[in-house]
């Protein structure tokens, strides 16, 4: 049992374009109450749960942090807020996160590590930012290079692109089958290109980067099965 914090991803692609609007809509007060629950964000995603400009009408994510492992779990087995994601659910999938290392914030918000870096095994990460909106532009146009790398990339399992609101405050997370295997994309090519452009440009206000251990992915997204 992890004595830190611990964080909960939620994928959904949502069966109606009303309830995807009003689940945004809602956004984190819906979750008001939720036992443990010490930071969340209610996501859309691109088209087709990818990460350019145009916005899916139905796909999008759910990121929650907990105090601790068993109010985590207990929010995905028993909650309400899970169970309504489920009855609206084309596709739904679900995963808990041990953040092992972490630099930024988001809205000020520091991720503290709680877990120790794996020797082996798959890993996950999350980046967040929020965008300068004079520099949007700049930003958008090495997305599309970097996105294509992500979803070819050997080793990835899994890779969505997700927003808080449109075109400037944006996140990728990724699943990864080994640390070798997310260095090797977050190290070369189109990716880190994008990266150091960016900071060239200073194109972010705020930033997170997490990097967790994967537990308990299960659901289905875009066609694919985990358990």
């Amino acid at each position: 049992m992890s004595t830190g914090p611990v964080a909960v991803l939620v994928l959904v692609d949502a069966a109606t374009r009303l309830w995807a609007w009003m689940r945004l809509v809602r956004g984190p007060r819906a979750l008001k109450g939720t036992p443990g629950l010490r930071f969340a964000k209610v996501l859309g995603s691109g088209h087709e749960g990818g990460f350019g400009l145009k916005p899916s009408a139905t796909r999008g994510g759910l990121f929650c942090v907990f105090d601790d492992d068993e109010q985590a779990r207990a929010f995905v087995d028993h909650s309400p807020t899970i169970a309504e994601y489920r009855r609206h659910a084309r596709e739904l999938c679900s995963v808990l996160l041990r953040p092992y290392a972490s630099r930024g914030s988001w809205d000020g918000i520091p991720l503290p590590a709680s877990a120790t870096a794996p020797a082996t095994g798959p890993v996950a990460a999350l980046t967040r930012a929020s965008i300068r909106p004079l520099r949007a532009a700049a930003f958008w146009r090495l997305t599309p290079d970097a996105q294509a790398s992500m979803e070819h990339a050997a080793g990835c399992r899994l890779g969505v692109g997700l927003g808080e609101a449109p075109f400037l405050r944006q996140a990728t997370f990724s699943i990864w089958d080994d640390v070798p295997a997310m260095d090797a994309y977050a190290r070369h090519g189109a990716h880190l290109a994008a990266i150091r452009a960016a900071a060239q440009g200073q194109h972010f206000s705020e930033t997170l980067f997490v990097r967790f251990i994967p537990e308990g992915l299960a659901g289905d997204w875009k066609g694919r099965h985990y358990a």
